[in-house]
């Protein structure tokens, strides 16, 4: 019998590549920072890449989708040639690293997987070596190579580390024989000096040599630890952590500093303190971190573990960061120590979604899961619930008060927005539309508000009645998210899950100007006090400063 594919397999393959879609590699220049290249074979994910050491050559490993190994020439960016990555009765290779001496020699490693490649130019070919580890079978999360190709150590996810010799394909030893590391060994880098740099997933950093990998020198840092780069001769090196933090370390003494940090969940809520634009806050999951603006240097964080902050709020006088917590609590922080003042404890049933506070500083109003609005007095030592509003049917999304703070705006996904008047503690006026509202802004003559929500459009709506004066298309594709207005009026801006921050002239309802730079979903955006920044936030845990288009 033939071995044919049958027309419906054929088929299958072809709607499977469809879906999984080719992805690229992208070659940069590094000095004039700009793209040189795409290169395109991979389906799917792309697992590692490395560098030959005169830079003739890249190799990319796909992921469990593909599970090929590709060879290109960075000279005529193009590939030469491509094999499976793994056997087929192992798992997917998942790392691969160039020797540091020869182009044509390097190694990948993975789910019972060790393998030396040798690249045949003229037959363009590359020719794999399976690494005999006897009895031993270990999953590799991380690969390092000797200075002189001597060796290669081999991190696993067991918490112990592989010397193998790439000559012999043969396992040297491996250690620690106790106290391996916790959550494995997930980077790991030579020194010139002899002995190895290893990184855990529990963020420990630790400096031990073969055969024993006993500690020499370690330290605790945050998160687990990512990738290790050395600078000259290892004297000072720099490590990644997973928690997004950046450390510069020096080798004698063995300190760390850290020298870069952002949030590494989404951001929910960024706000800046009345009046300066010098610093602003922002909150992802169970940090709230207070930034300044020009250095983008964090100057204080706030941790409550395990819970997720919603929004965020600072009190007209600057001396609390008011938050709100999905375990229902409502928390005030000293916003120089970040001390805890006070929490109000069970303040909504089904957490706390969305957050404000009053000019007099003497009120706050929160909006929870269930859809309730209470309003709070805050007194020195006491904070009084003074009414809960109970309208909205969902979630609030989005609280804005009036600056006499008579009234306030609600908006919740359950489609309503709805204007309070804050001396009665009544509803002034409801407004209704097919959409999920995301956010809302008072005009500063304070007789209309914007809303925009799921429904892509952005709405005008008179204050006095509720009625809808005009709507425009705020996107092509997805949800507005964030959005705010300038003191004078003139201006407002947008984001939302087309990745795109958008300044509209508020009068002609049109876009001006059109940033790009996020590559997650933003899920709020502020003006400073004073017109000089727009700083959005996005799902993918990045804050983003802008310059302010228009000179006020």
């Amino acid at each position: 019998m033939d071995n044919k594919i049958s027309p419906e397999a054929q088929v299958a393959e072809l709607e499977l590549d469809a879906v999984i879609g080719f992805n690229d590699i992208i070659l940069w220049d590094y000095k004039k920072r700009e793209l040189l290249a795409r290169l395109s074979l991979h389906k799917g994910k792309i697992e590692a890449l490395a560098f030959s050491p005169n830079d003739l050559y890249l190799v990319s490993l796909g992921g469990p989708d593909d599970g090929s190994v590709v060879v290109w020439s960075i000279a005529k960016r193009d590939a030469i040639c491509g094999s499976p990555a793994a056997g087929l009765n192992v798992g997917n290779a998942t790392n691969v690293i160039f020797s540091r001496c020869r182009d044509e020699m390097f190694v990948t490693a993975g789910n019972g997987t060790i393998r030396v490649w040798e690249l045949d130019l003229p037959n363009r070919k590359i020719w794999p070596t399976e690494c005999q580890t006897g009895q031993m079978k270990r999953i590799v999360m991380s690969i390092g190579m000797a200075d002189d190709d001597s060796f290669f150590y081999l991190g696993t996810t067991t918490g112990d580390i592989l010397k193998m010799n790439p000559r012999t394909k043969l396992l040297t030893d491996a250690g620690p024989a106790k106290d391996k590391f916790s959550l494995g060994v997930s980077a790991i880098r030579c020194l010139k000096m002899g002995g190895l740099l290893v990184g855990s997933g529990a963020g420990l950093l630790v400096f031990c040599k073969s055969p024993s990998y006993k500690p020499i020198k370690k330290m605790q840092l945050q998160g687990r630890i990512t990738s290790i780069t050395l600078r000259g001769e290892g004297h000072q090196f720099f490590v990644g952590t997973e928690e997004s933090h950046i450390y510069r370390v020096s080798f004698t003494d063995f300190k760390e500093t850290l020298i870069a940090t952002c949030h590494f969940e989404a951001v929910e809520d960024i706000v800046f303190p009345f009046g300066t634009a010098e610093l602003f806050a922002t909150c992802a999951k169970k940090d709230i971190r207070v930034w300044n603006t020009s250095s983008n240097r964090e100057l204080l964080r706030i941790t409550v573990p395990n819970m997720t902050c919603h929004g965020i709020d600072f009190m007209r006088d600057g001396k609390s960061i008011i938050s709100a917590w999905n375990d229902g609590k409502i928390r005030a922080f000293a916003p120089e120590t970040g001390r805890l003042m006070y929490v109000i404890n069970n303040a909504h049933r089904i957490g706390v979604t969305a957050i404000a506070t009053t000019s007099d500083c003497k009120r706050v109003i929160s909006g929870g899961g269930e859809g309730e609005v209470r309003v709070w007095q805050i007194g020195c030592q006491t904070q009084k619930l003074e009414e809960a509003l109970k309208e909205h049917k969902s979630s609030v999304s989005c609280i804005r008060v009036k600056r006499n703070n008579e009234e306030c705006v609600t908006a919740s996904t359950d489609g309503t927005c709805i204007i309070w008047d804050l001396v009665r503690l009544r509803r002034n006026q409801m407004i209704l539309a097919n959409t999920l509202f995301q956010c809302v802004c008072y005009h500063p003559e304070e007789f209309q508000i914007i809303t925009s929500g799921t429904d892509r459009k952005i709405a005008y709506w008179e204050v006095f009645d509720g009625t809808v004066i005009r709507e425009l298309e705020g996107s092509l594709s997805g949800s507005i998210n964030g959005m705010d207005i300038t003191q004078e009026g003139v201006h407002f801006v947008t984001g939302g899950n087309d990745h795109l921050v958008k300044v509209w002239d508020y009068n002609e309802g049109e876009v001006t100007h059109v940033g790009v730079g996020h590559s997650g979903n933003i899920t709020r955006i502020r003006i400073s006090p004073g017109n000089q920044y727009i700083v959005s936030v996005s799902a993918d845990g990045a804050i983003l400063r802008w310059k302010y288009p228009y000179t006020s």
